[in-house]
């Protein structure tokens, strides 16, 4: 019996080994396994800080051609108000002798329309024409300041000016 005993002890420490022997293999294939998926966990973390890196790049490049972009732009807008705040200056220049030569030459037709009101209103056959000479009283004939009137021709209408008349 004692060798029967001895026997069972034998083959029940065979057992513990194997067991402890597969415990120790089952352990170490979950060691094993751990370190894979850690492997693989590290390197689809870095493939996904690659992808992440590449669109941020990506991302930072379509941001700096949008600036040199804009500030092409910006340049193009500050260079044509730049011509046309030119171009504003002169029109106003031109505007302004335009302003000045419409009053003298509405101060002219004025005058002129005067000497042919005095000229006109004949129908006593003298012209007061104060305003014209100066102050002096001067009484004068028609036919003297008006020569078509000694033709027989009464011109009753006013002097009118036109524009493209007068080319400076």
């Amino acid at each position: 019996m004692a060798s029967s005993s001895g026997n069972s002890n034998s083959s029940s420490g065979t057992t513990a080994a194997a067991t402890t022997t597969q415990i120790q293999n089952s352990s170490s294939e979950d060691e094993l396994l751990q370190i894979q998926r850690k492997r693989k966990r590290m390197e689809s973390n870095r493939e996904s800080a690659r992808r992440s890196r590449m669109r941020k790049q990506k991302h930072l490049n379509g941001l700096t051609a949008e600036v040199d972009r804009l500030r092409k732009d910006n340049n193009q807008i500050i260079t044509n108000i730049t011509i046309t705040t030119h171009h504003l200056l002169g029109l106003e220049a031109e505007n302004s002798i335009l302003r000045a030569q419409a009053l003298e030459l509405r101060q002219r037709l004025q005058s002129l329309n005067d000497i042919l009101g005095c000229i006109n209103a004949t129908n006593l056959r003298v012209c007061d024409i104060d305003d014209v000479v100066g102050g002096v009283r001067t009484t004068s004939h028609d036919h003297f300041l008006n020569p078509l009137n000694s033709l027989g021709l009464h011109v009753s209408q006013p002097i009118m000016a036109a524009s493209d008349v007068f080319l400076y």
